[in-house]
């Protein structure tokens, strides 16, 4: 038998030194203030900073007109895709010459649930002569039904599923708040896949695998639809129109007393939807990251394994560059009248909730190192590789303020809160809090170098796993 080695303990926590240091405490004026602060008021208010964030101005000298409604993607974890759906429909609107629209948000994450469902089983059965607590099938079995994603997993569902109107298949209970319809997914999947590793197991083959995970995605298909309701195949559009429309003037009619245009497209699918009014290619975008670290070098172009939503999808391709690369970009597609896809660290020194900062996220304006009296300096590729920040939100760029020199000083951000939260459902951002907490972008190539287009269609893939410390996504 071998000998089990004896666990040494560390140097536990000397009771002496920490009675010295609350017998001190108090003794500090500073250390009672913020005390009394931080207890009576919380950590974010006791830290702002008045003047700093009494500086940052709410006017931004690019400024793209937005949709009159904001989106709200209320108890659920879709910001990727509700991000990924107001820059698709900014093109609808120009196309339309409308002020408004939204896309249905329950369409998307039926085929979503559908889609990721799938690839759970798939990699369920890829993985079936590993042992349950292998680290791969552990990370696979951890991440089986939530809510998260990116933009190339929801451009992937709409290019093989296409979109409808908000209208034809609005939102539920179960969309709306996801937490449960997602726990009654997961238990179906993990009952799933315990039944195919059983299979595996018994001797089944890949074709027997492959036919049992079919009837499985019938009995998926069947939850979904009383979570979600059945997604139409086909629907009939009655929008009014601008007078510079560009859709096929046989399908407009002037309709009513108000002399509308109302166009008028019977028995389309969502497929045709998109194509003929939303022009939407996936070919079209590119994903820029600016993320450091010496395993992380810049002009490199990565995936993450076991990552993608959508078998036969886009894949994830993430192209890392200096953070200056991603802001031109930004900037030179917003001059252009163009949104950027966005991801963030949203919860790191925010103001957002503040009345009278309502939405401002500013470094300088939350601190923390002067009401503590501590030192939170750390190098931003060791935040990364330490779990320190991460990619946790999504959102959309609309607008930025410029110095004389070009360089951004503010940014403006379209969320999917709701008009009630943050400033009339937009963040302030300043150029320091995105360069600290910020780092992926989704952008149209036309706007991005042609020397760093180059990188991205010729450098070799470079695979990591999902859990080392490369892009810390929050996973899906």
């Amino acid at each position: 038998m071998t000998e089990m080695k004896a666990v040494v303990p560390g140097n536990a926590v000397s009771v002496e030194q920490m009675n010295a240091c609350t017998k001190a405490f108090p003794e500090s004026r500073a250390n009672r203030v913020a005390r009394n602060a931080v207890t009576s008021m919380g950590v974010v208010n006791a830290a702002r900073d008045q003047r700093a964030a009494r500086e940052y101005r709410e006017t931004f000298g690019v400024s793209l007109p937005c949709a009159k409604s904001v989106t709200h993607q209320d108890k659920s974890g879709r910001c990727w895709m509700f991000s990924t759906l107001n820059v698709l429909r900014s093109k609808l609107i120009r196309t339309l010459d409308i002020d408004d629209f939204e896309f249905s948000q329950a369409y998307v994450t039926f085929f979503e649930k559908l889609e990721k469902s799938n690839a759970f089983l798939e990699r369920i059965i890829e993985t079936a002569d590993r042992p349950a607590n292998d680290r791969v099938v552990n990370h696979i079995t951890l991440h089986n039904a939530s809510d998260g994603g990116q933009f190339m997993f929801c451009a992937s569902i709409v290019e093989k599923w296409g979109l409808v109107p908000k209208s034809v298949m609005p939102e539920t209970a179960c969309t709306v708040d996801t937490k449960f319809m997602n726990e009654a997914l997961g238990e179906l999947l993990i009952a799933d896949a315990a039944k195919l590793r059983a299979a595996y197991a018994q001797g089944a083959t890949a074709e027997e695998l492959e036919a049992q995970k079919n009837e499985m995605l019938e009995s998926i298909h069947r939850l979904l639809c009383c979570c979600i309701g059945e997604p139409p195949t086909t629907f009939d559009l009655a929008l009014a129109v601008g007078e510079h429309a560009q859709v096929d003037a046989a399908l407009v009619s002037e309709l009513n007393a108000c002399g509308e245009r109302i166009l008028r497209d019977r028995g389309l699918t969502p497929q045709q939807f998109v194509e003929r009014y939303v022009g939407f290619n996936a070919d079209d975008y590119i994903e820029l990251t600016s993320m450091p670290g010496t395993t992380r070098p810049f002009g490199h172009l990565f995936a993450i394994d076991w990552f993608d939503a959508v078998i036969g999808g886009r894949p994830l391709r993430l192209l890392n560059m200096e953070m200056t690369v991603l802001e031109q970009a930004i900037i030179t597609s917003l001059k252009a009248g163009v949104p950027v896809y966005m991801m963030c660290d949203v919860g790191k020194r925010a103001l957002r909730y503040a009345q009278d900062f309502k939405g401002l996220m500013a470094t300088d304006a939350v601190n923390l190192e002067d009401l503590f009296d501590i030192d939170l300096s750390i190098d931003r590729g060791d935040a990364f590789d330490l779990n320190a920040t991460g990619m946790s939100h999504c959102m959309v760029f609309q607008g930025v303020e410029l110095d004389e020199a070009g360089e951004p000083v503010m940014w403006r951000i379209e969320n999917s809160h709701g008009a009630n939260e943050d400033y009339q459902g937009f963040l302030h951002i300043t150029r320091d809090w995105w360069r600290a907490f910020g780092g992926d972008i989704v952008v149209e190539r036309r706007f991005v170098p042609d020397e760093v287009l180059a990188l991205r269609d010729t450098l070799p893939v470079e695979h990591r796993d999902p859990w080392d410390g490369f892009i810390n996504y929050r996973p899906w």
